[in-house]
Order: structure tokens, then sequence, then C-alpha cells
């Protein structure tokens, strides 16, 4: 059977392959009349990232079913920053949290401050012993994460801190995947010629970042390519890069970041010493956050389909619960290359 593709729904309604990703990932900037409507197209046509959860059945079944669910107590959002709009996380919170209330639990967010990171303290508005279980978002201090983990309370990590050291968290943890969206990009971008290839992104910040970036040394070593080293900057702040750029005698073909923000970053700071993209240089994003498509050019990203996230991540919780004792878990989630101007190649 032929895989259904968001541009396949787009076709089918004649709407944008954007408006079809905005509906069934839960963003702003569309009718609900057209979301419902692509929703319950994608439902027909069998789209399989289009979860039980969005079933329009289910969702009218709910929407009538007057019995109030049993009340089973907080699930407790940990978080070290404040998760706005532009951050992945957001919407996959948006539809975790609809349908852990549906199970009967509540979501109360705690911010884990410098200071709570330094003196290896609790937020004072989070109390172990009324939580059911723990999410941790943007959660990337290893031993503060470690402490977590003691409290005898099921801990899901959605990213972590770096594996580089080659330790892991005794915790399930889940990750969008990392790995072959930008092992694709980097085979095809040598296979169209373009072999200097770098990257921008602290990949010591976190799991995720650590993972692109090992995506990218590999497929350049697979592929029997240099990674050449001045090319390479660990850091997730392009002002603290762009004078070693515009000292460099070439640039690279393309630049790799390791999310929409750095990239974005990254291109504005090449337009203030007079470098163009992709004119003299093409950059590659990852998480398709909504300033990725506003920005100019476009910019070429990886998709993350935050809703799957959020019904995983649900799933995941929900048994850990359950089954205290089911040994952890690692998952990643499918994403998806979405090419754009900023990887424009001229013909």
């Amino acid at each position: 059977m032929k895989r259904v593709t968001i541009q396949d729904i787009a076709d089918e309604l004649g709407v944008s392959r954007n408006t079809v990703s905005k509906a069934i990932n839960n963003s702003n900037g569309i009718a609900e009349s057209t979301r419902e409507r692509i929703l319950h197209k994608a439902f027909e046509m069998g789209y399989k990232q289009f979860s039980y959860f969005n079933s329009p059945t289910n969702a009218e079944s709910s929407d009538h079913n007057s019995e109030v669910p049993q009340y089973n107590g907080e699930v407790a959002l940990l978080t070290s920053v404040f998760l706005t709009q532009s951050h992945f996380a957001s919407t996959m919170l948006d539809k975790f949290q609809l349908e852990i209330s549906r199970l009967g639990y509540t979501m109360n967010t705690h911010r884990v401050t410098e200071e709570n990171l330094r003196t290896k303290t609790l937020p004072f508005t989070f109390r172990p012993e009324q939580a059911r279980a723990i999410v941790c978002i943007e959660m990337f201090d290893y031993d503060y994460d470690r402490m977590i983990c003691d409290l005898n309370v099921p801990v899901l990590f959605v990213d972590g801190p770096p594996k580089s050291s080659g330790l892991s968290l005794p915790a399930d943890q889940l990750y969008m995947d990392n790995t072959t969206e930008i092992t694709r990009f980097v085979n095809e971008m040598i296979a169209a010629g373009q072999r200097r290839i770098g990257f921008v992104g602290d990949y010591n910040h976190c799991q995720s970042f650590y993972e692109r970036y090992a995506a990218f040394r590999l497929a350049m070593l697979m592929n029997g390519v240099p990674a050449e080293e001045k090319y390479i900057f660990c850091t997730n702040h392009a002002e603290e890069i762009i004078e070693t750029i515009s000292e460099l005698e070439e640039l690279p073909d393309v630049f790799i970041c390791a999310n929409d923000f750095v990239a974005g970053d990254l291109i504005r700071n090449l337009f203030a010493i007079g470098k163009f993209v992709p004119q003299d240089v093409r950059v590659l994003g990852f998480d398709d956050s909504a300033e990725s498509r506003i920005i100019r050019p476009s910019l070429s990203t990886v998709h993350i389909h935050t809703q799957v996230m959020a019904v995983v991540a649900l799933r995941l919780l929900e048994s850990r619960v359950q089954e205290p004792s089911l040994d952890y878990r690692v998952v990643h989630t499918e994403t998806e290359l979405i090419y754009r101007d900023s990887t424009r190649i001229a013909e």
C-alpha cells in the first residue's frame, strides 16, 4: 500500500502542504473549519502520523461523553526555560495535556531556576509526593537529572543531556529522529556536488544536538568526504563566529545548523557581513519552526511531528505508571526533511 503523505492530503483537498501540516500539528494560523476538513481527510486516507487520538470519531465521542474521568493525580512538568510558542515542545504539550486530562491527570509546570541547578534543589512549587509522574523538557544538566530520577517517581525526559560521556539516565527518554534526515541531506548535497559541508551549533548542549552533529560527521565519513574543522563551530550564537567566518578564504557549500534558531541567527549575521544565502552558502535548520517559513530566504529544515511525540509521550508515561519495573526505553519518532529556498542550488 502506498504511504500517504502530507502532500497527498494537500493535493486531494486543493490546499497547500503547509496548511495541512499546520492542521495536523495543531498550529495556529488556519480557520477551524479548514482544520476540521483536513483532519477528516487525513483520517479517511489513513495518514500514518494521524494517531488514534486525532480520530474525528474519537474526538466527537469524547465531546458527547458526560462521564467525568476519575482523578488520577498530577503530572509535573519540570523545565529550565520558558517554553514559547516557537519551541517544538509547545505544540506537543498542548496535545499531551489534552490527552492526560482525559485520563484524569492534571499537569502543572514547575520552573527549574539556575539557582536550583547550582544548589541541586527542587523548585519550591514542586512536591514529589504529590506527583504521579514527571516530564522533563529542556533539562540538560546530567547531575540534576540524576537527582530527579532518584525521587522514586516515574520520569520521562523529552530530549536530555548529551551522551557523549557514555552516560545515560535511568528513565524513559523520548527524542525526535535526529539522524535519518541529516544523513539523507548530507548524501543528497554531496551527490549534487556540494562537498564542503560545515556544522553550527553547540553539540554538547543536549542529546538531540549531539545526535545531529554525529549524523553529519558519520555521513561525511561514509561518503569518503573529509569534514573540515574550520567549518565546524560548537556554539549556538552566530555572532560569536561571524568574525571567524568573514576571515575564511572561502565559505563552505553548506552549513548544517543544530536547529532553526541557530540557522536564522546565522543567516542574519551572514547578511550583516555581505554574505547571502543561498548564493554564497546554503543553510539547513532543524525543527520546522514557524519562523523557518517566514524568514527570507525560507529555511530548509527537518520537520518534527509534535503530535506524534505527544501520543508517544502519553503511552510511555502511562505504561511506566502502570508497570514501574519495565526496562527503560529510548524512543525516536519519525522526522521529515523539507527543502526550501535556503538550500537552493542554482542550475
